[in-house]
């Protein structure tokens, strides 16, 4: 058999809970519905270190985050990778291209595709004028250059005054077509029309929606405030009603209290990004069965983390809660060129799980000296246990946090507040009641922290003394070792 084009679709920033197919009664996402039901959809996935460059540090290494180093924010620290996703399909003798967001350093760092088209948003590293000429963001991004040519040179990213780490939301200030939701299709769409019909290609779309800027074009902002009651409400935890009393109002809040209307504007936004993107897909699958190749590409959708959304008071990622870490991920085979079983998939997956499944998936081969674990089994076998539990964390400030995650519990311990936490995902899965101090979940509480410490008990910071973990006063953001040898 010929070797299946592979597609990665990435998006920046979706809660698994932002799809019609994942249980939303409200948004519409009618393609990535379709896709996931008619494919192999999974519920248990997760990010173990939710935000951008981290998680994606794991997709593209197959390494978990005490071997690609990344286990906060901090951008400026070079990726130096031997292996990568990008790498690995070039060696199958694939084309290699990706089409939007990287996120790496230095920006245009390729990480083994043969070309990128690169557009990573805001690019806030970039917009340092101390920076070597041919390092600032004129250069840097490609959309922008794009954009430009269309509109003028005088236009920029936050012409209409939003913020890309704000909740603040309004209609996109342009024709939809040079949104950069649509450019990345429009890109897609190109690279089909000029790929090399002599070998497969394995292509990277990778959005900065649904992520901040919250700016989809006027019909999609429309179709949600014309809703706006239908929306749904925004779950609080009863040990989270006093989060954010004190804290001033910011737009780029990470904690605090919005205004109602002011929340379900910004939902309003973000679920008008998601489905934007989504119309913008059925475009793409259009392309491909124009090109008649729909049914010999594997299609593979992910998030690489969610967005609190004003959950429990809290706002954007990092936090170990289900609107941060949990993300939608499905395969979608037209063409049944794997034949598998099983539709719904309840496994534990992580993104580091992506490399070694897609190169199993497209080419039967394992991946060797990587974390990582293909998932192919579990489209056959329904009762293949890929892991036990996940052990994610994020190193941010004093809501730096380390957790472990089962099929149906959640720990969480706070290294720098000190304190603990304990969720039943199946019973409450909006993680609305802690039971770390209830005497009946005692044994799930030391049999979950103890996983943790045997995760934690060789790390530099110092988490585990005696067998036990240990209240710090900081955390790191880069463990040493990447700094080191980078």
């Amino acid at each position: 058999m010929d070797k299946p084009n592979v597609i990665l679709i990435m998006v920046d920033q979706m809660r698994y809970d932002c799809m019609g197919a994942n249980g939303n009664e409200v948004i519409s996402t009618p393609n990535l519905d379709m896709m996931a039901s008619s494919g192999y959809n999974f519920e248990n996935a997760y990010t173990a270190v939710p935000s951008c460059i981290a998680s994606r540090a794991a997709l593209m290494t197959g390494l978990s985050q005490k071997n690609h180093g990344r286990v906060g924010y901090e951008d400026g620290i070079p990726w130096r990778y031997e292996k990568t996703l990008a790498k690995e399909f070039t060696n199958l003798g694939y084309q290699t291209e990706c089409i939007g967001k990287m996120h790496v350093y230095p920006e245009r760092n390729r990480l083994g595709f043969q070309h990128v088209e690169l557009h990573d948003g805001y690019l806030g590293l970039s917009r340092n004028y101390n920076k070597k000429y041919s390092d600032t963001f004129e250069n840097v991004d490609d959309y922008l250059s794009w954009f430009r040519d269309k509109k003028g040179n005088s236009v920029d990213l936050m012409d209409n005054g939003l913020n890309c780490n704000s909740w603040v939301a309004r209609p996109w200030h342009c024709e939809e077509e040079v949104h950069p939701t649509n450019w990345v299709v429009t890109k897609s769409i190109e690279f089909l029309k000029k790929r090399d019909r002599d070998c497969p290609f394995f292509l990277k779309m990778s959005f900065t929606r649904p992520h901040s800027p919250l700016d989809p074009p006027q019909y999609y902002f429309d179709m949600y405030m014309n809703m706006i009651d239908e929306l749904p409400e925004v779950k609080i935890g009863e040990w989270a009603k006093n989060i954010g009393d004190d804290t001033p109002l910011s737009t780029i809040a990470k904690v605090g209290k919005l205004k109602p209307k002011e929340l379900k504007r910004a939902i309003a936004a973000y679920y008008g990004s998601i489905t934007h993107i989504d119309h913008q897909l059925g475009r793409f699958l259009i392309a491909l069965k124009e090109q008649r190749i729909d049914k010999n590409t594997i299609i593979i959708f992910l998030s690489d983390h969610g967005d609190q959304l004003g959950e429990h008071n809290l706002f954007r990622k990092a936090y170990p809660y289900e609107g941060s870490v949990h993300i939608p991920l499905f395969v979608y085979d037209q063409g049944n060129i794997l034949k598998g079983k099983v539709k719904k998939i309840n496994e534990l997956v992580e993104l580091r799980d992506i490399f070694p499944s897609l190169v199993d998936l497209a080419v039967g081969k394992k991946v060797t000296n990587i974390d990582g674990k293909s998932f192919k089994k579990c489209l056959y076998d329904s009762s293949y246990s890929l892991r036990d539990y996940i052990h994610g964390e994020h190193s941010f400030g004093e809501y730096s946090n380390h957790f472990i995650v089962t099929k149906e519990w959640k720990y969480i311990w706070y290294p720098i507040k000190d304190e603990e936490q304990l969720f039943n995902l199946q019973k409450d899965p909006n993680e609305l009641v802690d039971e770390s101090n209830n005497p009946e979940f005692t044994n799930i509480m030391n049999e979950l922290r103890n996983h943790l410490i045997e995760e934690l008990k060789e790390r530099e910071e110092n988490f585990v003394k005696d067998g036990k973990l240990q209240k710090k006063d900081s955390t790191k953001d880069t463990l040493s070792f990447l700094k080191n040898i980078l």
